[in-house]
């Protein structure tokens, strides 16, 4: 049986990018036991964004994983209703993230480090704070609104005392979220939401990075310092000073000029299974680091939702195309009542029109549209033999 190198070993190009499929869930059979609660432990951190156009993107993670897996039930596996114990909380991660409810005494250092944070971008209004405390614990979960209002005017950023208040005690973890209500945050005292066992800073600085490096690594079965820093938004110098002690073991990666580490298990026997053909998300983990992307995939990507529209080259939410283990192309897609429109579609070449065709048809079944249509194609050549694909997937 063929085996991957030892670590001490060089690994080649094809072997790291293979490796890196199967850490982030798009390498083999979808786990469908453990569900959409598996990819959230297998992943160690959701991105959250507000944006949705073919979906938010935390349903996309799940998505492009497990396939058309229902999106309420993605929406309850993720956040508790009623009563029911937390399997998540949101926190600052790699970015406003979902994070295993488990995972909550190894932020103890980030928590820290808010609370003994100088200067913020929002002020803070004398007593703001202590009354969202008072309110919380007499009435119980509030949304921003029912505290007393998310915002002061119509501009997004410009956040009411209260909000500002609710959001800083969820930084110093006085309070938490572990549930939304249609798309807004309910905010609850983490001694009342957290369970007893996990509700305690009690890990110093030191063993929570180590924990949070060893999951970076896991999640991405391959990487460099850049890499696993980036995963949980840390400092280089925090990577450096646990990894040795993280469960990592380095190894070269042919092509990549910086050191890299592994999982041992991602070296323990050969990727092997089928690959995912799929729409990401630009914020899937997959490819959340630039470079990263770039060195794996020889693929560039950038989100282009906040960039003005007149210098937009693939499109507003453009979503790359993963199909046979690699970045074969992206589309910009937009639904138009049942119709899954594809506003603009660059590719690779004719070898991934299939591909393409097949992430779009099933995309537009999970999203209960019946109709695929495509507008814009950087390659117009690739318009018929795209369109007969589209045509005989939707029969």
């Amino acid at each position: 049986m063929t085996t991957l190198p030892r670590p001490t070993t060089e690994l080649s190009a094809d072997e790291a990018r293979r490796i890196a499929l199967r850490a982030q869930g798009f390498l083999g059979a979808p786990d469908r036991r453990s569900g959409v609660r598996g990819v959230l432990r297998h992943l160690g951190a959701v991105q959250l964004d507000t944006i949705s156009v073919l979906a938010r993107s935390h349903e996309l993670i799940a998505y492009a994983r497990l396939g058309a897996v229902g999106r309420a039930a993605v929406e309850e596996a993720y956040w508790r209703s009623g009563q029911q114990p937390p399997h998540s909380f949101e926190y600052w991660s790699h970015a406003a993230c979902i994070l295993p409810i488990e995972e909550w005494p190894h932020f103890a250092f980030r928590r820290r480090a808010y609370r003994n944070r100088p200067h913020w971008n929002h002020e803070l209004p004398d007593g703001a704070y202590e009354q969202v405390v008072k309110q919380l614990r007499a009435e119980g979960p509030l949304t921003a609104t029912e505290l007393g209002g998310a915002k002061r005017t119509s501009e997004w950023w410009d956040w009411s005392g209260a909000k500002v208040a609710v959001e800083r005690a969820l930084m110093y973890g006085e309070v938490v979220c572990v549930e939304r209500r249609g798309w807004k945050r309910v905010y609850d005292l983490a001694e009342r939401a957290v369970p007893a066992a996990l509700l305690h800073d009690d890990l110093d600085d030191t063993e929570c990075l180590r924990r949070l490096v060893g999951l970076a690594g896991r999640a991405l079965g391959v990487g460099t310092r850049a890499d696993i820093a980036d995963y949980h938004r840390l400092k280089g110098e925090q990577v450096d000073a646990v990894i040795a002690d993280s469960g990592l073991v380095p190894v070269t990666v042919e092509g990549w000029a910086k050191p890299a580490w592994a999982d041992p298990r991602a070296l323990a026997s050969p990727p092997r299974g089928r690959h995912r053909t799929t729409l990401l998300s630009p914020f899937d983990s997959l490819v959340w680091e630039r470079a990263r992307t770039e060195r794996i995939f020889g693929f560039t990507h950038r989100l282009e939702a906040y960039v003005p529209k007149q210098k937009r080259v693939h499109g507003y939410f453009a979503m790359p195309v993963l199909s046979g283990g690699r970045l074969v192309g992206r589309v910009d897609p937009a639904r138009e009542g049942r119709t899954l429109v594809a506003k603009q579609v660059a590719l690779d070449g004719p070898r991934a029109v299939p591909a393409l065709a097949r992430a779009l048809v099933e995309a537009a079944g999970w999203v209960d549209c019946t109709d695929v249509r495509v507008e814009r194609l950087d390659r117009e050549e690739l318009r018929e033999p795209l369109t007969a694909e589209l045509a005989h997937a939707l029969a």
